[in-house]
């Protein structure tokens, strides 16, 4: 039996701020740990207002999350998941994907930036519009033998803990990572040039700390 897909998904994530601190957070960490390459960006008036967080594992599958005055808009591709647009000859999403998308929200899947050759590429999809009480989805149905990636492509994002990231981390990078400093930048605490150099002893902390001022994100002067 396959695991979480957006019907779970929406039950799962955290209010919006507490994602976007959560992202914030895993972009700056990532940064620090493997700064030519990160795996999770964020970027911080992405648009007039809008902030927007990003996933790229380089092997094809992705997400991004826009947080807009409006409320926030989330996809993800899993280019390897039943609900992939490329099961037919003629791109198609998952029944239901986008259905009830609000309108504040619905110029996201146009927007050049999250389009692959004319077409939005996505298999999981959710939003909450400003002033609503809980995430969204649209009426999209899997059997049990069938997945969209989001049990894995959002496991970050939704556990939150500085184990699931180490875990994480420590597996893609082939190297330890120090738990007592993720926890630090998890928390919010603002960074310091101890924490720097237990997750990077090499890495100079100006730059580091220029870098996280860029990203919003808290540093002790």
């Amino acid at each position: 039996m396959c695991g979480m897909t957006a019907r779970e998904l929406v039950s799962s994530l955290p209010e919006p701020a507490a994602l976007l601190a959560r992202c914030r957070a895993i972009a700056l960490l990532d940064t620090i740990l493997d700064p030519y390459g990160p795996m999770h960006t964020f970027v911080p008036g992405w648009r007039d207002g809008v902030d927007l967080a990003c996933m790229d594992n380089g092997s094809g599958d992705q997400y991004a999350i826009v947080f807009d005055p409006a409320g926030v808009f989330l996809y993800g591709f899993d280019h390897e998941s039943d609900a992939t647009p490329w099961r037919e000859q003629d791109r198609a999403h998952w029944p239901g994907l986008l259905d009830g998308l609000p309108t504040p929200l619905a110029h996201y899947p146009e927007a050049p930036e999250f389009r692959f050759e004319g077409f939005f590429d996505a298999t999981v999809c959710a939003w909450r519009e400003s002033g609503d009480t809980g995430w969204r989805c649209g009426p999209v149905e899997f059997a049990d033998d069938e997945s969209d990636g989001a049990d894995w492509l959002f496991d970050l994002v939704v556990d939150g803990s500085p184990e699931a990231y180490v875990s994480h981390t420590e597996e893609y990078l082939e190297r330890s990572v120090d738990r007592d400093a993720v926890a630090a930048v998890m928390a919010g605490a603002p960074l310091t040039r101890g924490t720097v150099a237990s997750l990077a002893p090499s890495a100079g902390y100006e730059a580091v700390a220029e870098q996280a001022r860029r990203l919003g994100y808290s540093v002790m002067d």
